[in-house]
């Protein structure tokens, strides 16, 4: 099983101002649930069916084209929801049940964190939202719900599953085999003893159908206005109760002993600016990602650390000193670390 190297002398160092640290502000990007099998949807080949991402995260293209953007985010719901915790989630988790005065900022809207992991509700903060909320978009109506695990949320947004095919034969030229593995395969789907597998409808060779209006999620109030997902579009604002809490734990803090940068590059504001008033409180700062380039904008000072390697691998590693190690399931199908 592939391991990942820490430096002894920086877990030690690092160990020893988190047993002494009370006040800790983490900020945790997509990076964190990589490892959980869910796609990061950055760099080259972050694509879905050859749209960037970000062109389908604003209202202008909800407008454009809803069906698209629901297929969109139906498939990252159903994919959330299929996903795994890692161990890093569960550490992280610890944590704030040991530190009380530990508070994390999410940017990943997954739903991971909290509702499978156990983090503390009250610990947690979303800062683009989550994929399992919805809101109506008629301007009449304040229709929201929170924690909708519907899946599909709608029929016309199952992902379509693999037909059976019939099993080619080299021998056999005149089809009955072939005839006869296609129905021995129908017959096993139906009585449910051999299970469908999802077709990836992120590439874009994989046919998806075009969904009209009137099969999209419709607002059970007003019954006029579509259903969208419940995340934080570009252009749109932020939530200004996640942005308070926030606010209001750095305000209170005569000093902030520790800022966990997690899965992020920290360089987009306001996250980016999390870095720097933690600093102005005497934070030191840990990064924890696979590029060593995806630093703060400020940059690194000597007594920070970069712990390079996959969240999942390196969290559960460098906060054991607090949490103990961690006990979930399926916790040897993960890669461990190791310790230079």
């Amino acid at each position: 099983m592939a391991t990942t190297s820490i430096p002894a002398a920086d877990l030690e160092s690092f160990a020893t101002h988190l047993q002494s640290s009370t006040r800790v502000l983490a900020l945790l990007g997509a990076g964190l649930s990589a490892s959980s099998g869910l796609p990061t949807f950055r760099g080259a080949g972050g694509l879905w069916r050859n749209n960037d991402p970000i062109s389908l995260a604003t209202p202008e293209a909800f407008s454009r084209n809803p069906g698209l953007v629901w297929q969109f985010y139906s498939y990252r719901r159903h994919m959330a929801l299929q996903a795994r915790p890692n161990p890093a989630h569960y550490a992280l988790a610890q944590l704030a049940k040991a530190k009380s005065g530990f508070v994390t900022l999410s940017q990943n809207v997954d739903g991971i964190q909290h509702q499978r992991a156990g983090h503390p509700a009250s610990q947690l903060h979303l800062l683009h939202g989550s994929l399992f909320d919805v809101k109506c978009t008629s301007f009449y109506c304040n229709y929201f719900q929170r924690d909708n695990f519907t899946d599909p949320i709608v029929p016309a947004l199952a992902i379509p599953q693999e037909s059976v095919q019939p099993n080619p034969s080299s021998t056999d030229v005149t089809g009955v085999e072939a005839t006869s593995s296609l129905y021995g395969a129908m017959q096993s789907t139906n009585n449910g003893s051999q299970a469908s597998r999802d077709l990836d409808i992120s590439d874009a060779g994989v046919s998806i159908p075009q969904i009209p209006p009137s099969q999209l999620p419709k607002c059970p109030h007003c019954r006029d206005g579509l259903l969208r997902p419940g995340v934080v579009w570009f252009g749109e604002r932020l939530p200004e109760v996640t942005l308070q809490a926030v606010e209001k734990f750095i305000e209170e803090s005569e000093k902030i002993d520790l800022m966990l940068v997690v899965g992020t590059s920290a360089r987009v504001h306001p996250a980016a600016g999390y870095v720097d008033e933690a600093r102005e409180k005497g934070a030191r700062v840990a990064v924890i990602n696979t590029d060593i380039a995806d630093t703060p904008g400020g940059g690194l000072e000597e007594d920070d650390w970069f712990f390079e390697g996959d969240a999942g691998v390196i969290l559960p590693e460098i906060l054991k000193s607090v949490i103990g190690e961690i006990s979930m399931p399926g916790l040897a199908q993960f890669p461990t670390a190791q310790v230079q």
